[in-house]
């Protein structure tokens, strides 16, 4: 799939609060419509987490609009809503597998939104599907962990797993909240290296929150600061400057 108007996403204006007179996302304007990986950093409670669920609709925003293949999402209820999110991949930052079932069962899970219930139920996959789950096993490395149980694995391999069940949405838009901040220096490049595979081979946009800057920098295209529930800076890992992340994170003690 090319990059299209399916894959790009257009947010405006949008608002969101979980407290009432208490806004943590302030008129947040953001247009994606090419692959790669986006990087959003910031701060903890700065909103980054808030915007991915939003996105996704695990919010209900307040105000705004999100559009999203032809479709605004914050107007979509019901089989309209879960038809759409069949295109929008997500990676957790706590993984989210169903620890009971196999590494191959976790990443097949990424087709049920696309089969009927009775199919679903009996986990009733086509052909086709199993192939490109331990195609995808291959890629993310686990194809001799694929009958485990994913309670068996480390967090690097079920970050793997989800990321593999995301990709086998064959999502028009991938989304993953902090993916490498329960992971070591060297597990966290390779999930990094992993997304940066999956933006390109399925010619997709992936953002994603992170708090390594450093990270950001190096494997991002784009990076979008937030400060207090605002964008502060949209724009090119190149181009950001210490005073942009002195804004972005309040003061410089930890630069140093």
């Amino acid at each position: 799939m090319g990059s299209t108007s399916s894959n790009a996403i257009k947010i405006n204006n949008l608002h969101h609060e979980y407290v009432v007179g208490k806004p943590v996302l302030k008129g947040i304007n953001i247009d994606i419509n090419e692959s790669g990986i986006v990087a959003i950093i910031g701060p903890s409670g700065t909103g980054k987490s808030t915007l991915l669920k939003c996105i996704n609709r695990l919010n209900d925003p307040h105000e705004g609009e999100i559009l999203f293949d032809g479709e605004d999402l914050t107007k979509l209820k019901g089989t309209a809503l879960r038809k759409i999110r069949r295109h929008i991949g997500m990676v957790f930052q706590e993984y989210n597998l169903v620890e009971r079932l196999t590494v191959l069962e976790n990443v097949l899970s990424g087709r049920l939104g696309f089969m009927s219930s009775w199919d679903a139920w009996r986990r009733n996959y086509k052909p086709e599907d199993l192939k490109q789950a331990f195609e995808l096993l291959e890629l993310v490395g686990l194809t001799e962990f694929a009958n485990q149980r994913a309670d068996g694995l480390s967090g690097g391999q079920r970050q793997r797993v989800g990321i593999a069940r995301a990709v086998m949405q064959g999502p028009y838009l991938l989304l993953a909240d902090e993916p490498t901040s329960s992971l070591d220096p060297k597990t966290a490049v390779e999930i990094m290296e992993l997304m940066e595979t999956f933006a390109q081979r399925n010619d997709i946009p992936v953002l994603l929150n992170i708090h390594d800057v450093n990270l950001a920098k190096r494997y991002a295209k784009r990076i979008i600061g937030m400060a207090n529930g605002k964008v502060h800076y949209d724009g090119s890992p190149e181009d950001i400057t210490e005073d942009d992340l002195k804004v972005i994170y309040g003061g410089e003690s930890w630069m140093e």
